[in-house]
């Protein structure tokens, strides 16, 4: 594996930090990451090794506001103004970069958390441009009381402290609310994963776990009713394109609630006609860290492999 990085201006100026990792010859088909909140794509290394094996190209983007993409004082922080559909045209701006790179190879979406509710919107945008995309760690739509009372606070937040501002409460509302089902709990971050190791990884990290901000909030609870609202994502949605649905079983955000069926019925609702999904029994958050991580990374690179015919 090659691994390597470069800078891609955006189309509104910001610089966002793009990790590359290469097989040792020629790819054959790209694979394009997008991240969780409060993460970053270097943890996708592992990940992308499975993949380079087989032959394929990894790009991930740290998405703005994000890792290295973060200037000062941005961390946690989307744009000004309708950030979750920047990130989205970032995404696929990249994506672009990918293909130039890599001319005439079909191009993968793969997108965890956050970044599977991104990978939505995009599906919606972009989606005749993808041969096939993975939906890693869905995220459940808050019920609409909740989801009204976040986006308020998120609204108030902006208004009189400044979208910059860290969102203590909405954190609580969401990272450590995410605990609450794995008590007595050895450390705040135990719904992640329940490799011990992996857990610890990530608290010690300083780019992840962050409190975001009440900007990013605001934008990021945007995108649910963006991807599931009237006039949502899904209706226009290409028929013919395969998408892969995985989450742990015993995920607080998606997998424990029930959700990921409703997705998958959604997607065919949406008449879309190569869906599948596949939920692992014991697992938490985040599969590709998970103990059962080789068996996770083994389906989906089969999956992606498995879809290479129809590109």
């Amino acid at each position: 594996m090659k691994s390597s990085d470069f800078s891609h201006a955006t189309s509104d100026g910001k610089a966002v930090f793009v990790r590359r990792w290469l097989p040792s010859g020629a790819p054959k088909a790209i694979l394009l990451v997008a991240h969780g909140l409060a993460e970053h794509s270097e943890r996708y290394g592992r990940f992308a090794s499975v993949m380079t094996a087989a032959g394929w190209a990894v790009y991930a983007p740290d998405l703005r506001g994000h890792g290295r993409s973060a200037a000062e004082k941005e961390l946690g922080w989307f744009a000004e103004r309708d950030g979750f559909s920047r990130v989205r045209d970032d995404l696929h701006e990249v994506a672009l970069a990918a293909k130039a790179e890599n001319p005439g190879l079909p191009l993968f979406l793969l997108g965890h958390s956050m970044g599977s509710l991104i990978a939505e919107a995009y599906l919606g945008a972009y989606g005749r441009e993808l041969a096939g995309c993975v939906l890693s760690g869905v995220l459940a739509p808050p019920p609409p009381l909740l989801l009204a009372a976040a986006r308020l606070i998120a609204a108030l937040g902006t208004a009189f402290k400044g979208q910059k501002a860290r969102a203590k409460v909405l954190h609580k509302m969401s990272f450590e609310s995410s605990n609450k089902d794995f008590q007595p709990a050895r450390t705040p971050m135990d719904w992640l994963s329940r490799d011990a190791a992996e857990v610890d990884k990530y608290v010690a990290d300083p780019l992840c776990g962050f409190v975001c901000s009440f900007g990013l909030y605001r934008d990021f609870l945007y995108g649910f009713s963006s991807v599931y609202g009237k006039g949502s994502a899904f209706s226009g949605l290409p028929k013919a394109l395969p998408v892969f649905i995985v989450a742990g079983a015993e995920d607080p955000l998606g997998g424990a609630s029930g959700f990921v069926p409703l997705l998958t019925a959604r997607f065919k609702s949406a008449e879309l006609t190569d869906v599948d999904s596949r939920l692992y029994p014991g697992a938490r958050h985040e599969i590709l860290n998970e103990t059962n991580r080789d068996e996770a990374m083994a389906d989906i690179r089969n999956w992606l492999e498995s879809k290479l015919g129809k590109a």
